[in-house]
């Protein structure tokens, strides 16, 4: 693609999706509908998410288990990030993603993200080394002021730097 003289490809006909496709479709469906469930709430809740996860996770395409289950991830952290409930939703997700390198390390990420983001506790080792999506994610996020001198200072990109830099100047005009 990006030359002009390639054609641009006819989309699939209908009824011939690869069944990765509807099935990863499924498991965001089922992770959705575990975490929607009235029995989501609390430790109970979580532990019959995770119990979700671990189902998806046994897919036998474990590429597309694993991207399904960190788009879950990432759907769920954002909307229990503000809440008392996130630890332990996190707890049973670590479990959970024991062994998967990829989700479990963003699991790792959106707790740190939560501690920067609630202002506990938080390494500043950590966020430098943090993945170039956590970094993004906490220049767009409501982080306190030490947490942007780090980024604008030490982010692995430009982008976050300029990012970071951007918010304390405007940070700074206001005040």
């Amino acid at each position: 693609m990006g030359s002009t003289d390639e054609p641009i490809p006819a989309p699939a006909p209908e009824g011939t999706e690869p069944p990765e496709h509807w099935r990863y479709a499924r498991h965001l469906d089922a992770l959705a509908a575990a975490a929607g469930t009235p029995a989501a709430g609390g430790r109970a809740g979580a532990e019959a998410e995770a119990g979700a996860v671990a189902a998806v996770l046994r897919d036998p395409d474990p590429v597309m288990a694993e991207s399904a289950v960190v788009t879950h991830l990432d759907r769920r952290a954002a909307r229990l990030l503000h809440t008392d409930g996130f630890a332990d939703w996190a707890a049973a997700m670590s479990a959970a993603v024991a062994g998967r390198a990829f989700a479990a390390g963003r699991l790792r990420e959106w707790v740190l993200l939560k501690a920067v983001v609630r202002g506990e506790p938080w390494s500043a080792e950590e966020l430098a080394r943090a993945s170039d999506w956590c970094q993004r994610t906490a220049v767009r996020s409501p982080v306190p002021e030490e947490a942007l001198v780090l980024l604008a200072g030490a982010a692995r990109t430009r982008l976050v730097r300029n990012g970071a830099a951007q918010r304390l100047r405007r940070a700074s005009a206001t005040a």
